[in-house]
């Protein structure tokens, strides 16, 4: 076969079908790395919010790990498909990629330690590797003959020259220079990896890989533009980086307009091949959605380096083009390649290829919509709950591939009946649409499935935006406010650097000349999540710790309030005032305990739209319901050395009926308010695995267990966790709830428990309850509770483990004669209890470790338990006759308003 004179765009194989680099075995292994790294990519985006883990791991897996094993194994295969020469001994590439993984796990290793040292040693080792592979191209392409499509061959070469010097400017950045050298370095890092090695052998490699893909001829002129293509792109390259480099951003922008029309130009023989031949399968579709991505992303850039007024300001917005290069182009080339390539080079004939080419293009048209669509969406003003389920939505699409590629590996394939690479080669050979390949009608979905397909992954994606504002629907009140008082735009942009740390903004006053422009540059230097939103409908979206967000308020022409939405920090101060220069003075606004109180001023704060939630103390529950089982616990089995308790708790957020009628959203740990009641005896061992799987930052401190406060007490941000373990010493009815600020909220919403570490030598009796007095400050119906009745101390309700009454209409069984103990704690936040059983006498009262009646003189007698917030203790009596015994807290007040139940007892 003369390659030199195919008509066809193939990327044929030798004729003879014995070279090494198309054994199958051979290709497994190859390629078995970047497969790794693309796994271990999906595990830390999985669990990247229980460790600490930067996001530029994640990007580091993705480009370092899965891009250049796959550059190095592909530019090596199409190599020798292009050029004509001696079959090549892989031993040395095998050499390679054995030492290329080995430095980027150096990298990965010392990104998540923080060693420096590391990084430099991985840094070298990758430049070293990936250097003496475009040394040995090289070498392959001045040796071969003339072939059609081998000049594509030096855009490898030329990739991985420039990448040793993109591995060293990474090292320099891992050392934190300061300023604006760290965002100089990072353009010159990113632009010589990302457009220089990525995309000079992504773009390489598509003039012929994308025509095969659509199994058509390359355009006329394909073969001019491989030729000179690679001119404009390396210029560009290298000019964005000296720009960078000498800190002149006129040359950046000069640099990247030339990488911008090397791509065009490119391109204009691929989108002839497009107009043709439209993709219909998973491979190309998503290629052509990378490659307008890479577009997107470079027009970006070349629009931040116009527009920055200093480098520093240009340092978010390239953090902000980093996932539209990494998802939207990187990693959907990445799987078009594999999802094209794989069926073919692992051959076994015309049967085989098509049964894994199938299996890989399942859900084709689904998951190119979703993946693009989403990504799309997430780069929009949008919620910051809408933002994240797009962002899973992205991942799931890029992921998707993976499962599959072990189903086409491990399926039975059919017997072998023609030699491996006679599948690319007859194909490629004849230009035949017919002849087998991955691009067949064997699996060509119909234009109706394909619309199905398309039309399913936009329906996803639009339940994810609604589902978004649905469970964060104040997210959507800034669109209603009213804008600021007409001002001419100066043209001008003011630009303010700002932390959030110990609930405050850092300037938490900004002023803005009138008719400015006015972004902030916001980062999250906090322990907890926070957000900054705007009257006008501005926000930030969620920041988790160490997060960053730029933030657009537009042109200031009055006054505007700002504050983080996450419940309960405005009304700790977190709140921000912009202030316009140079207008006349406007009426005072509302002070920021008034607005607290305002329908949809602050994101679940017990504050918004919604009908109010109304108590009826007569009013009974609905029929079926169900009281909290209020008998204490069985004490466990007593071990030698001491019980060891082992509970995982999992932080939930979800609406219960708090009376008759009354629904809030409780904060609640293991779904119920008060959470889980542990029992022990002094020795007892506990280990409590605390899960975040709310949406905003929660702890727990446990009163049983004597301890620094520092680590296992500290906030965990949503979808994080931590493991709290503490010895009981002392005996009492301890109470556990969340510490994090504001502490009174999230007692009040649900967020409270009691271990109960039994006196030693406790007398057994016949009944043993338990009630935790709390109060009910309520939001509106179905909010969480109201902070400013909160601080106000004017509660709804005051109740027994957690609903109001609820024992008046499940009364609590006992017998005549027969011994009861009643344990009481008060989880408060704010009121004091004084538990009374109306027609009993306690005999025996224990409160805070000892016992103030221990029942020993028959004429001493209690009357009630008085406790005050987060106190504790038990009572016993027996009931001297049948009947019903209503019990109480005799601050009446609170009687009245739900802190009330019965003992109905029996002969």
């Amino acid at each position: 076969m003369n390659i030199g004179s195919a008509p066809t765009s193939g990327i044929p194989v030798p004729a003879n079908g014995k070279s090494p680099m198309n054994r199958a075995g051979w290709h497994l292994r190859a390629n078995a790395p970047a497969v790794f790294w693309l796994v271990a990519l999906v595990v830390v985006v999985l669990i990247h919010r229980s460790i600490p883990v930067s996001g530029w791991l994640m990007v580091h897996l993705l480009l370092l790990g899965a891009a250049t094993n796959s550059i190095l194994v592909w530019s090596w295969h199409f190599a020798q498909a292009l050029l004509r020469g001696p079959t090549p001994n892989n031993r040395a590439m095998v050499a390679r990629l054995i030492a290329l993984n080995v430095a980027v796990a150096a990298v990965v290793v010392s990104m998540v330690l923080d060693v420096w040292a590391l990084t430099l040693l991985g840094s070298i080792g990758v430049g070293l590797v990936v250097a003496l592979h475009a040394v040995a191209l090289g070498l392959r392409a001045r040796k071969a003959l003339p072939s059609r499509f081998g000049p594509t061959v030096w855009y490898y070469v030329a990739a991985c020259l420039l990448l040793p010097v993109g591995a060293g400017v990474g090292a320099a950045l891992a050392a934190n220079p300061a300023g604006g050298v760290h965002v100089r370095l990072l353009l010159v890092h990113m632009g010589v990896n990302v457009l220089g090695f990525v995309g000079l052998a992504v773009l390489g490699t598509l003039m012929t890989l994308l025509p095969t893909m659509l199994r058509t001829r390359v355009a006329d002129g394909a073969e001019a533009v491989a030729r000179h293509g690679a001119v404009p792109l390396v210029a560009g390259v290298l000019l964005t980086a000296a720009g960078a480099g000498a800190g002149v951003m006129f040359l950046c922008t000069v640099g990247l307009l030339i990488y911008l029309g090397g791509v065009v130009y490119i391109c204009v023989p691929l989108a002839k091949v497009v107009r043709a031949k439209p993709p219909t399968t998973f491979a190309p579709l998503s290629a052509v959605a990378a490659l307008l991505w890479l577009a997107v992303g470079l027009a970006w850039l070349l629009l931040l380096t116009l527009t920055a007024d200093s480098w520093d300001g240009l340092h978010r917005g390239i953090e902000a083009v980093v996932p539209v290069l990494a998802a939207g182009f990187v990693a959907q080339v990445l799987g078009a390649a594999l999802t094209y390539l794989v069926p073919v080079v692992l051959g076994g004939g015309p049967t085989a290829v098509k049964r894994r080419a199938a299996v890989l293009d399942k859900a084709g048209w689904f998951r190119v919509v979703l993946t693009n669509v989403g990504l799309l969406v997430s780069l929009l003003p949008v919620p910051s709950l809408v933002r994240v389920g797009t962002s899973f939505l992205v991942l799931a699409g890029l992921a998707w591939f993976l499962p599959l590629l072990g189903m086409a590996l491990l399926g039975k394939a059919p017997v072998k009946s023609e030699g491996v690479g006679t599948v690319a080669s007859a194909g490629t050979a004849r230009g035949s649409a017919g002849n087998a390949g991955p691009e067949t009608a064997a699996f060509d979905p119909a234009p109706r499935k394909r619309a199905g397909m398309a039309a399913a992954g936009l329906a996803v994606v639009v339940l994810v935006i609604v589902g978004g504002i649905v469970a964060d629907p104040q997210s959507l009140k800034g669109l209603n406010q009213a804008a600021p008082a007409a001002v001419t735009a100066t043209g001008q942009t003011t630009t303010v650097d700002m932390t959030m740390k110990n609930m405050r903004f850092h300037p938490d006053t900004v002023e803005v000349p009138a008719g400015n422009k006015l972004v902030i540059n916001l980062v999250n230097e906090d322990n907890m999540v926070h957000d900054l939103v705007t009257e006008l409908g501005t926000d930030s979206g969620r920041l988790y710790p160490g997060g960053q967000a730029v933030v657009d308020v537009g042109v200031v022409g009055a006054a505007i309030d700002a504050w983080c939405s996450v419940a309960g920090h405005r009304q700790q101060g977190m709140v921000l005032s912009i202030v316009a220069t140079g207008v006349p003075a406007a009426a005072p606004s509302e002070t920021p305990s008034d607005q607290a109180g305002m329908p949809g001023m602050d994101h679940g704060s017990g504050a918004g739209d919604g009908p109010s939630a109304t108590f009826d103390f007569m009013k009974e529950p609905a029929a079926g319901f169900t009281a909290r089982d209020a008998v204490l616990p069985a004490l466990p089995p007593a071990a030698e050395s001491g019980t060891v308790h082992e509970l995982t708790m999992k932080v939930t957020e979800e609406e219960r009926e708090v009376a008759p009628g009354v629904r809030q959203k409780l904060w609640m740990f293991n779904g119920t308010a008060p959470g889980p009641t542990l029992r022990g005896r002094i020795g007892d061992k506990f280990k409590i695995t605390l899960v975040n799987d709310g949406s905003l930052g929660h702890s727990i401190d446990f009163h049983a267990g004597a301890l620094a406060p520092d680590q296992p007490m500290r906030t965990i941000n949503p979808g994080e966790s931590l493991t709290y373990s503490f010895t009981a010493t002392r005996a009492g009815i301890w109470m556990y709830h969340c510490s994090t600020m504001p502490m009174s909220q999230h007692i009040a919403n649900g967020m409270f428990g009691t271990v109960v570490i039994d006196p030693p030598n406790l007398a057994p009796v016949d009944k043993e309850y338990l009630l935790v007095q709390s109060e009910i400050y309520a939001g509106p119906q179905g909010g969480v509770a109201d902070l400013a009745k909160i601080q106000a101390e004017t509660p709804d309700a005051v109740v027994f483990n957690g609903y109001a009454n609820q024992y008046k209409f499940s009364p609590l069984p006992a017998k005549v004669g027969g011994r009861v103990r009643i344990w009481v704690l008060d989880a408060g936040p704010n009121r004091a209890s004084s538990f009374h059983v109306i027609g009993g006498q306690f005999d025996t009262t224990w409160s805070e470790g000892r016992f103030l009646l221990d029942g020993s003189d028959p004429t001493a007698g209690a009357q009630v338990l008085p406790l005050a917030p987060a106190q504790g203790g038990f009572v016993e009596l027996s009931f001297p006759e049948a009947g019903n015994y209503p019990f109480v807290s005799h601050s009446m007040v609170d009687a009245e308003r739900g802190a009330a139940g019965v003992f109905h007892v029996v002969k």
